[in-house]
């Protein structure tokens, strides 16, 4: 018997010796590293130093702790519970933790065997190639040292008729100094004077385009990964548009290069689903000089009609302090669409939703942000603190939000996109509007999402329910694309052509 306990003993010994066994790179701290950082810090990316080796990674052991805990690194701003958003970088608990006991443990590097294999990353461009290629007409040179450049480049894209778009990728020139970039689009001519009237290539604007938007395709930072919409899903391009690529840069101690190009994916299938968007904006804004919480509240009408949410994207400028956006809901529910309770200029993002949020009807979308113009902020422009207003220069202030949507029709978004409250979505956002509405549906023909299943699924109208009932898995009285595709052929078929005919079944 004592030997027994005694064998036990030992293997108990051991399992606890095993346990308390510190992490390794090679086992541990490596999927972490390549999972989270690697897609900036990797050769020819915007991060300063690779981290793919052990040796890239074990002579940075504290300071990844460092900037990991302090969650200034993976640069993701959003708070948890505030939204679920594709791609997100943010590190968990545990992670942090393997990291901290890897550093303090010295940073051990492991059993060769243990080490997975490393991601391979693409190579151009990501998305296959593009049907519209768009450089900038003139490299630009960025000098060695300086403040921060905000430059915009206006390339004409030669479009003969109004296009909608499925995707879009920027490849930046140079990714030593591309720090984050926006796109544009303007049919007004406006942006081309600008850029005759400076002699260098572009024009500098801080803020936004310096000129009217007619509406723009969305946002690029370090790691953003592009992607296409959902299938027969467009975003709407006006013919005779100019692209007008806004490019952050920052110098790094070399005079350096930059010719960036954006590919651009047209939708190839008859588009059901034209991507609409809710746009807030407040002008109000005179921020005293010391003042540390300045707020600006402002929310859109009730809205008319159901929408659902496929992202978000708020801008202010240096000294906005945080940013809140609330759905209020007509069942008196209220839903956290986004917080970010520090906002970094130099980080800021269009951030895309997991699943498309259900923003129902009488749902009213609130904007809360907070400003610190007091010498205490770090990031002020102004020492001492100046009176702030908005404007488009870096030391003035915005206070913007956009939200593109889909809806369960053209009539619906017919009625968002008429809201008093919304009339800068199509200037700010490239949403259509109701003018571009009439010409879609009259020259393709396209009858939106009344011929396909609605993001929520199909209604099933009254008559009907108890024909689907069985098929109904989540007893939501709708049919999701799911939901249809297990159903009986015959049946498939039925609901098939009242997709195709609305006309034929209205749904209640």
């Amino acid at each position: 018997m004592r030997a027994v306990l005694a064998l036990l003993g030992v293997c108990f010994s051991a399992s606890s010796i095993l346990a308390n066994q510190p992490p390794t790179f090679t086992k541990d701290v490596a999927p972490i590293l390549w999972n989270h950082c690697a897609s900036c810090h990797r050769p020819g990316e915007i991060g300063p130093f690779p981290l793919l080796t052990y040796q890239d990674a074990a002579k940075r052991a504290k300071f990844l702790v460092d900037v990991t805990e302090s969650r200034r690194m993976p640069p993701w701003k959003p708070a948890p519970g505030h939204g679920k958003f594709q791609d997100e970088r943010r590190l968990g608990d545990a992670e942090l933790a393997t990291l901290a006991k890897w550093a303090q443990a010295g940073a051990p590097e492991g059993d060769a065997k243990d080490l997975p294999k490393m991601p391979s990353f693409p190579e151009g461009w990501q998305l296959g190639t593009p049907d519209l290629i768009l450089k900038m007409p003139e490299s630009f040179t960025v000098p060695a040292e300086g403040r921060d450049l905000l430059q915009c480049f206006v390339i004409p894209m030669g479009l003969q008729k109004d296009q909608m778009v499925a995707a879009w990728e920027f490849r930046p020139g140079n990714r030593k100094v591309v720090h984050h970039a926006i796109l544009y689009t303007d049919h007004t001519g406006q942006a081309r004077l600008r850029d005759r009237l400076d002699p260098k290539p572009g024009y500098q604007s801080f803020g936004g385009p310096g000129i009217l938007p007619s509406g723009g395709l969305g946002g690029w930072a370090p790691g953003s990964t592009p992607r296409f919409l959902p299938d027969g899903t467009g975003k709407f391009l006006r013919n005779g548009s100019d692209l007008v690529l806004q490019i952050h840069y920052h110098p790094n101690g070399k005079e350096e290069i930059d010719q960036s190009q954006v590919g651009i994916y047209f939708v190839k299938k008859p588009v059901k689903t034209i991507v609409g968007g809710i746009a807030l904006r407040s002008r109000n804004i005179l921020i005293p000089p010391g003042k540390a919480d300045y707020t600006i509240r402002t929310e859109s009408d009730p809205l008319p009609a159901d929408a659902y949410a496929i992202g978000i994207a708020p801008h202010m400028h240096y000294i906005g302090k945080s940013v809140k956006v609330t759905a209020h809901k007509p069942d008196g529910s209220e839903e956290s669409l986004l917080w970010i309770p520090e906002w970094d200029f130099n980080w800021q993002g269009a951030y895309a939703y997991e699943k498309p949020v259900k923003l129902p009807k009488g749902t009213v979308v609130k904007l809360e942000a907070i400003y610190d113009n007091s010498e205490n902020n770090p990031f002020n422009p102004s020492h001492p603190p100046k009176l702030v207003k908005w404007g488009e220069q870096t030391t003035d202030e915005m206070c913007l939000l956009g939200i593109p949507i889909i809806t369960d029709s053209t009539a619906d978004l017919r009625k968002i996109m008429s809201m008093s409250s919304n009339r800068l979505a199509s200037v700010l956002m490239g949403a259509p509007n109701q003018e571009t509405l009439d010409r879609i549906q009259s020259e393709s023909g396209a009858s939106h999402a009344n011929s396909a299943t609605p993001p929520a699924g199909m209604p099933i109208p009254e008559r009907f329910q108890r024909l689907f009932k069985r098929y109904d898995k989540n007893n939501d009285g709708r049919l999701s694309t799911e939901e249809i595709d297990a159903m009986p052929e015959v049946l498939r078929n039925r609901i098939k052509q009242r997709l195709e005919n609305p006309a034929t079944e209205k749904p209640n």
